[in-house]
């Protein structure tokens, strides 16, 4: 089962594995037909109502496979308010083709002839809310009709997450869905027909996962939150990456807890960081009562970069993981305490390969990515915390659900780019989930250092990393 917002993902990431949208969408509109005729007697007469969407378009498709049904097909609306350039084409194919297509510009137009099927394609999954005109009227003539309704992807009027109508909704007898079952139309009489999208268009982190970034343009400061990296003492680069990724990866505010001794360096590095430094050389259990207090005021927290593996540092970052109840991605060396710290905390873990061996996970190599994301699905059900392992494939699981991200290239194992993929992965792990924090944040970490690695070769530097991930998380203008 798949929800509405994840199969609008699903179909970029399809598109960008070389199955673009087109392909589908004849796919699909075959896939209506066939619906079609498995309800049409021989010789019954078929109406298509058809939107301005892609919805639209799959019906434009399938009235091509609908010759000996004598198909009419009605445009709710002008042709050159067709949302998209492909169901723009599939319309004009007919058109040209000198099938029965009718514009239809006001809803009490709309003349059905009394078809034996309907194809109720208006509206597809992406769209919710109470019908609006034509549509709403439109509907009312589908329900008062005696002939057989088949509705592409979702009646509608109806919201294919919750199955509940706002005001009017078509009332279809059938349902043609595509690729998986949403979970609004559990029950119904539903076909789910394999339009060729490939597993990995599901599995593979793309261009499609970031559609959750967007930003609505009344946003507010603080609505994608603030963070606090924990990290710092032995070495004063690596909290500086993580805050300054966090920054360059949509945080609001990004603040550093570092031990004093290292505050000035932490801060030279960006003028955007709000260093917070405590007592000391390091992290110890002592201070641990002010970054505990820090971190409550904060979205999400980083802890590990930089703080090296003392024994009171680990002792600190276990007392901290086991009074801290909010978003944390733990690297570095403070992942080898998470197995034995009992935490209401929900942690994103970021170890590579040597890192989870020493957490007590699998040996995990690279050459059979399905095997590799078997044994570290396995290991985070065991640990119950999201894991993302880094590799040429990144594997990212919380134990049941699973994504695979294979951006990046040899360059990247330049020191540094852990802390940047931590710090981005904090960032978004204030506004989404952690399996779709830590993809995400591989995804673009590993996108951003293809492209200094186009530009630069692999001598790159992590900081160069840094300016390209806006790019890399919300796409380039022309895109």
């Amino acid at each position: 089962m798949i929800t509405p917002d994840r199969m609008a993902a699903v179909d970029e990431n399809a598109a960008a594995l070389g199955v673009p949208r087109k392909q589908l969408m004849e796919s699909s509109g075959n896939a209506v037909a066939a619906a079609v005729r498995r309800v049409a007697t021989p010789g019954a007469r078929v109406a298509l109502v058809c939107g301005r969407g892609n919805n639209g378009g799959d019906a434009f498709v399938a009235a091509r496979f609908l010759d000996s049904y004598d198909p009419t097909v009605h445009l709710l609306g002008r042709p050159e308010s067709i949302a998209t350039d492909i169901a723009r084409e599939n319309w004009e194919a007919l058109r040209t083709a000198e099938y029965d297509a009718r514009v239809v510009r006001d809803s009490r137009a709309l003349d059905l002839n009394d078809p034996d099927v309907i194809v109720d394609a208006m509206l597809g999954t992406g769209v919710t809310g109470a019908l609006r005109q034509p549509e709403r009227d439109a509907a009312k003539r589908i329900n008062a009709s005696e002939a057989t309704v088949v509705s592409v992807d979702v009646p509608s009027g109806i919201d294919a997450a919750t199955g509940e109508a706002t005001g009017v909704a078509v009332d279809a007898d059938r349902v043609i869905t595509f690729h998986d079952m949403k979970p609004g139309l559990d029950g119904g009489d539903v076909t789910v027909a394999d339009i060729g999208i490939p597993e990995t268009a599901e599995l593979f982190v793309g261009p499609g996962d970031r559609r959750p970034l967007s930003r609505p343009s009344d946003a507010h400061k603080g609505a994608f939150g603030e963070v606090l990296v924990v990290g710092g003492g032995p070495y004063t680069g690596a909290p500086a990456l993580a805050g300054q990724a966090a920054m360059r990866a949509g945080a609001d505010l990004v603040r550093v807890a570092c031990p004093e001794s290292v505050a000035r360096e932490v801060q030279a590095f960006e003028a955007g960081l709000i260093v917070r430094p405590f007592d000391g050389d390091r992290l110890t259990p002592e201070i641990l009562d002010r970054v505990l207090s820090l971190a409550a005021g904060h979205d999400t927290v980083v802890v590990g970069p930089g703080l090296g593996d003392s024994g009171p540092t680990l002792s600190a970052i276990r007392e901290f993981l086991t009074g801290y109840d909010g978003r944390a991605v733990v690297d570095a060396d403070a992942l080898e305490v998470v197995p034995e710290v009992d935490t209401d905390a929900t942690l994103l873990c970021t170890p590579h390969a040597g890192e989870l061996r020493a957490m007590g996970g699998p040996a995990v190599g690279d050459n059979d990515w399905r095997e590799r994301l078997n044994g570290v699905a396995e290991f985070a059900a065991d640990l119950g915390h999201t894991l993302l392992v880094k590799g040429a494939y990144d594997a990212v699981t919380d134990g049941e659900r699973r994504r695979v991200n294979r951006t990046g290239n040899p360059g990247m194992t330049v020191g540094g780019t852990g802390d940047v993929l931590a710090g981005a992965a904090g960032a978004l792990l204030a506004t989404v989930g952690p399996l779709n924090a830590g993809g995400l944040a591989a995804y673009a970490t590993g996108l951003a250092g293809d492209r200094v690695a186009d530009r630069e070769g692999h001598g790159l530097l992590a900081s160069d990393l840094l300016d390209e991930l806006p790019r890399a998380l919300w796409g380039d203008r022309d895109e």
